[in-house]
């Protein structure tokens, strides 16, 4: 009888996104994707977010307050799901756990970072943009996947054409990169797509300005869309 890689197997599991996890992703339907200039700005913020029922957010590590917002939101705002985004080295998949991240994304598909979250037992979704990026990824042992930049690369479309070959494999995307409200549903109809990364509904300017209620009503009016799409 053939040895199982054991090796192998349990990189997938480290790797595997828990099945609650994926069921709350999938039943919002878009994370919030977010880059907060002022640590300040992190509760109201995702209580705005909260108030308009998107619950899932990730913080982008592209600004020095990046981890302290998440250490505030998992201590104030406990019932958000709190990502850590653009994580590029080992080093910061190890502070984005330690800092309280229920799970890691990329923008690309770096092997040293996704075998160090696998190491440390951190939920990772690497970016993928082509059909080796997705061999790569699932390699790897990941099966949840960041297609970015979503609609630059040729969209829903695309991602059909090179999702196509690897569905056997249970594979999906999160698309990110130029996804928005007038767009959204024809994604979240997609069977591969298990929710929508949406930086629009944050924007920096809503953030500086203190708008939480109109970032509110932009989580409410997503919100209305993944409810109609996905009873």
């Amino acid at each position: 009888m053939p040895v199982a890689n054991t090796g192998f197997l349990s990189c997938i599991q480290a790797m595997s996104f828990p099945a609650d996890l994926r069921q709350q992703l999938h039943q919002t339907g878009v994370i919030a994707v977010l880059m907060i200039d002022r640590a300040d700005d992190a509760v109201p913020l995702a209580r705005a977010l909260l108030a308009g029922e998107v619950s899932g957010i990730e913080l982008t590590l592209r600004t020095d307050a990046a981890l302290e917002c998440l250490r505030r939101i998992r201590a104030e705002v406990p019932e958000m799901t709190v990502g850590v985004g653009t994580i590029l080295t080992p080093k910061q998949a190890n502070e984005a756990l330690e800092a309280g991240a229920t799970f890691g994304v990329a923008p690309g598909m770096n092997p040293r970072v996704v075998a160090e979250a696998a190491r440390i037992g951190l939920p990772f979704a690497p970016g993928v943009c082509t059909p080796t990026d997705i061999e790569l990824a699932l390699e790897a042992g990941c099966r949840l996947l960041k297609f970015f930049p979503c609609e630059p690369c040729g969209g829903l479309p695309y991602l059909r054409t090179i999702a196509a070959p690897f569905m056997h494999l249970g594979v999906q995307f999160i698309p990110l990169g130029g996804v928005n409200a007038a767009n959204a549903a024809t994604y979240l109809k997609e069977p591969s797509v298990l929710a929508l990364g949406g930086s629009w509904l944050a924007p920096k300017d809503l953030i500086a300005r203190g708008d939480w209620q109109a970032i509110t009503a932009l989580a409410s009016e997503i919100t209305g869309i993944v409810q109609q799409v996905r009873p």
